[in-house]
């Protein structure tokens, strides 16, 4: 009776991060159209989103590209296929790739600070000291950093997608000695744009979802300076966790 207790406890305590997660995109989505807009605020987490972000996307995305057409060549050439690398490796970045690891690199680099700082507002009462001051916390706190999510990761990801396809290039052209106007030819040849949406708008939802992940883990945080540690670790687990499973589900209505 034990176990189901617990496992009872855990549905609950799941069900209960959900409502509390709709909550507050709800009220996010409410004042981010309502005045005053901080527009300085939100150019400063864009590049904290974004700019920031670059280098971190660079390593990532592009020795993605060139492990993936490192390993395809090997293979394909088996079956005497070497020449459609280019186009598994664009259709990889495109549709899949470039988004899930983007999302993935970036919510531990800015989801997990999102959650450490507005967390450490909270056990420092500094929350409090805003909604003292008439200042409501989810406008202030919130918004910008939701929004630079939603603007910055799809840009974000148009770059992962060049780095990828070019690290691609690289490897198979100058590394493995493939047809270099073949290879150029067959990337763009099944590609459409349509598989470039379709990554731009994952991008867009997994930037929601990692910055108001972080900002609301942070915004219930508990217990001082374990509590902020606790809620920084939870906000990258879960982001990373909410991005997998809604990556399966976007993938299913897109295509």
């Amino acid at each position: 009776m034990i176990i189901f207790e617990k496992i009872g406890l855990a549905f609950l305590r799941v069900f209960e991060q959900t409502g509390l997660w709709f909550r507050m995109l709800w009220r996010t989505m409410s004042w981010s159209v309502q005045p005053p807009f901080e527009v300085g605020e939100w150019l400063r987490q864009m590049v904290r989103v974004g700019v920031d972000s670059v280098p971190v996307v660079f390593l990532t995305t592009m020795f993605t590209g060139m492990v993936m057409a490192l390993q395809m060549y090997n293979g394909f050439h088996r079956v005497h296929a070497e020449n459609f690398v280019g186009s598994a490796v664009a259709l990889a970045m495109l549709r899949e790739l470039s988004p899930v690891l983007v999302g993935l690199m970036v919510t531990g680099r800015v989801g997990s600070s999102m959650a450490a700082e507005i967390g450490t507002m909270r056990v420092t009462e500094q929350i409090d000291a805003l909604k003292a001051l008439a200042t409501d916390p989810v406008q202030y706190l919130f918004v910008p950093r939701v929004i630079s999510g939603i603007v910055m990761l799809p840009l974000l990801v148009i770059l992962g997608n060049a780095l990828g396809i070019g690290g691609g290039y690289l490897v198979a052209v100058k590394l493995l000695g493939a047809n270099p106007v073949i290879y150029e030819q067959n990337t763009y040849q099944f590609v459409d744009l349509n598989d470039l949406w379709s990554g731009v708008i994952k991008a867009a939802v997994f930037g929601l979802i990692l910055t108001l992940t972080g900002c609301v883990r942070g915004y219930y945080t508990l217990g001082g300076a374990e509590g902020v540690g606790r809620s920084t670790t939870q906000a990258v687990v879960s982001a990373s966790l909410t991005i997998l499973l809604t990556d399966f589900f976007l993938t299913k209505l897109l295509f």
